[in-house]
């Protein structure tokens, strides 16, 4: 089965994965304080499909790609597997498994990515102490 996700491009230092993926639409934001990226006027969303068997190499070509300055992710998923890819990690989450989505939110938390973008999971809920 086909995965689909959103990739920003102003997260990316090598925008040569684009040239792999099905982008199906490309949405542009401006930018406001929300989204913590000041340096920034605006996002360029990039809605994408690609083939299974390509999963594995777009996440390690888009986990290579991002940019090194600030903490970015990307993702993309299917019906079982949802990949996150951060700049040198990537988790491959089975969509079934809330510790999976728990680890990779934690780890998006951990590098200043704010709590709201990094809600992949409706059910996983950080205890605030």
């Amino acid at each position: 089965m086909n995965f689909k996700g959103v990739i920003i491009e102003e997260s990316l230092e090598d925008k040569s994965v684009l040239k792999e993926l099905n982008i199906l639409q490309t949405d542009i934001k401006i930018v406001t304080e929300k989204y913590k990226t000041p340096w920034l006027k605006q996002w360029t969303l990039h809605t994408f499909e690609i083939d299974e068997g390509k999963a594995d190499m777009i996440a390690e070509t888009v986990s290579k790609g991002l940019e090194s300055e600030h903490n970015w992710y990307a993702d993309f998923k299917n019906d079982k597997t949802h990949y996150i890819v951060y700049k040198n990690k990537i988790f491959k989450v089975n969509r079934t498994r809330a510790d999976q989505y728990l680890e990779a939110k934690k780890y998006g938390i951990s590098l200043g990515i704010p709590e709201y973008q990094v809600d992949f999971s409706p059910e996983v809920v950080i205890e605030k102490k």
